[in-house]
């Protein structure tokens, strides 16, 4: 089992998942010319993907995802209020399978074992995954405002963990940003700071934990180093062993 980032951030945000012969991409909020190229750069054709999970109807997760799977047939895993704020995006004849998922109930796409849980962030039914196969474990945590103890039980004895690191609490109230944004990006609909994650982090069980990427980093108002040192602090580890999932690159593949 495997996993890779497109690209996360505020302008596009996508992850890629493999066991065996099953590709499962979580989110995709790029163009549709932009992602085939992502997903190229990965060494993969988009005819090999085998579904599409989706977190959330914003922009920057649900943007390219009808498009691409419209155009390579590939079918379509999301909440019912995720599918009803997405109706902007759905093409007008659909080529592909959409398949509305309960928030707490479990599903097999090929070889891989997807588990959504609900998160606290402003959309409409909102979720975030963990996705295994049998053995080993891929947890993914972005845009949400804050943990919940729910949130935390999903997350332990992960082998690889995706975690939202979008700002420094600092950066953010001093910065550039409106009032309304700032207090709509630090509340509990919002996204988790840097701190607020590596309090979570320090809660969940580790002990299985190969890889950690942080995600979703602002580019106004965070710096990988702060992240880094947040987290490995935590850990008790060199802050270069943290990934950094960026913006126009990713991170590549790494093996559970």
């Amino acid at each position: 089992m495997r996993f890779a980032s497109l690209g996360s951030g505020s302008s596009g945000n996508s992850l890629l998942v493999e066991a065996s012969a099953t590709r499962i991409l979580l989110d995709c909020g790029f163009g549709l010319r932009e992602v085939v190229q992502r997903i190229l750069r990965l060494g993969l054709q988009p005819e090999q993907i085998s579904g599409i999970l989706v977190t959330h109807e914003h922009d920057d997760h649900a943007g390219g995802v009808f498009r691409l799977a419209n155009k390579y047939r590939i079918p379509v895993w999301l909440t019912h209020g995720t599918f009803t704020m997405s109706q902007r995006y759905l093409p007008s004849q659909c080529e592909f399978r959409v398949n509305i998922i309960d928030s707490h109930e479990a599903f097999n796409v090929g070889d891989l074992h997807v588990q959504p849980f609900p998160v606290p962030h402003d959309a409409r039914e909102p979720v975030q995954y963990v996705l295994s196969d049998g053995q080993r474990r891929l947890g993914v945590l972005t845009d949400t405002g804050t943990s919940t103890p729910y949130i935390e039980s999903m997350l332990n004895r992960c082998d690889g963990l995706v975690l939202e690191c979008n700002h420094d609490l600092e950066m953010l109230m001093s910065g550039p940003y409106s009032w309304p944004l700032k207090k709509r990006v630090s509340s509990r609909l919002g996204h988790l700071d840097n701190q607020t994650s590596a309090g979570l982090l320090s809660r969940l069980d580790n002990s299985r934990l190969k890889h950690l990427l942080a995600a979703h980093l602002s580019e106004q108002n965070n710096f990988p180093h702060l992240v880094k040192t947040a987290l490995s602090t935590v850990l008790n580890c060199e802050a270069e062993w943290i990934g950094i999932a960026d913006q126009g690159q990713g991170f590549d593949w790494r093996q559970l």
